[in-house]
């Protein structure tokens, strides 16, 4: 028998009984852990959102519905779908554009291009409520001008946007950026040589590597634009009816101690989260696969 084919004994202290006294905790510290965890999200999450739930519905479906139905709430639930409808598809194309360019290009001001993509994510969005004021605003840079021409901006719709587009641009981008750089421009390539145009590289190569994950960003910049409080408080101007959204409108009637009201429509803010947590984990899944697949064709 030959005995140099058999494995060495393991001793004390050899590498691989350190390696797995490092990664193998106690059972009672993973119960502790987990028991932490449950705990912490059961406090800080599951119950406000049952809460929310049960104070909507605590005096009834008539009450609920009617504080659905009120003309201010669907105002509000109107200008809300409005503002994601017109700044999600805006945030898409140029989450696509800087992107391909970001992961297929080198160019001079790509890091600053990059910087400038994650700029809403250190800046307060009350901080750029402001700005918009203080550009747009009566009293601002353009403010005589807009006057002169009959142009709002500020307090009205066009302003509600300005300030959704700027605190949800960066998902979509941030999403594809990974990805496309993590597949590289090969199959780009491949495609050029095989004399495929820029849009026929575009729409049948580059777009179908990246449609989970861009979908992925899609929903994750629709939640944001439909949630977004601070931005949108500031170049709103709080007009009932007119430029209240949804967490706009909720603030308000809470403060107005319509708690039934605020919490109805908070529901519904609330059944719109759960949905695009269901959507983000299944789209997550299959951006994975993805990733998988790209990795083993790799090697």
């Amino acid at each position: 028998m030959n005995t140099a084919t058999l494995p060495a004994p393991a001793v004390a202290g050899s590498a691989p009984h350190r390696i797995r006294d490092a990664t193998t905790e106690a059972p009672w510290v993973r119960v502790l852990l987990i028991a932490l965890a449950l705990g912490f999200m059961t406090l800080f999450l599951f119950v406000p959102l049952i809460t929310v739930f049960y104070e909507a519905f605590k005096k009834g479906w008539d009450v609920y519905l009617a504080a659905i139905v009120e003309p201010d709430a669907l105002s509000a639930i109107k200008l809300t779908l409005l503002a994601a409808a017109i700044s999600v598809p805006l945030n898409l194309v140029f989450g696509v554009a800087a992107a391909w360019a970001i992961a297929k290009f080198e160019f001079h001001g790509k890091n600053l291009l990059l910087t400038l993509i994650d700029l809403p994510f250190s800046v307060s969005p009350v901080i750029a409520g402001l700005i918009y004021v203080l550009v747009f605003g009566l009293q601002g840079w353009f403010g005589s001008w807009f006057i002169d021409n009959d142009v709002k901006i500020i307090f009205a719709v066009p302003g509600i946007v300005l300030a959704t587009v700027f605190v949800t641009f960066p998902f979509v981008a941030r999403e594809l950026i990974p990805l496309m750089q993590a597949q590289g421009i090969e199959q780009e390539e491949a495609a050029r040589v095989l004399g495929a145009g820029g849009w026929q590289m575009f729409w049948r190569v580059t777009l179908p590597n990246v449609k989970w994950a861009l979908l992925y960003g899609v929903i994750l910049c629709n939640a944001r634009a439909m949630g977004e409080f601070g931005a949108v408080s500031v170049v709103s101007g709080h007009i009932r009816g007119q430029t209240n959204t949804m967490p706009l409108h909720i603030e308000i009637v809470y403060n107005e101690y319509q708690f039934a009201a605020a919490f109805a429509v908070a529901s519904l803010l609330a059944l719109l989260a759960l949905v695009t947590l269901v959507l983000k984990y299944l789209v997550e899944q299959r951006v994975k696969k993805q990733l998988r697949a790209d990795h083993d064709r790799h090697e």
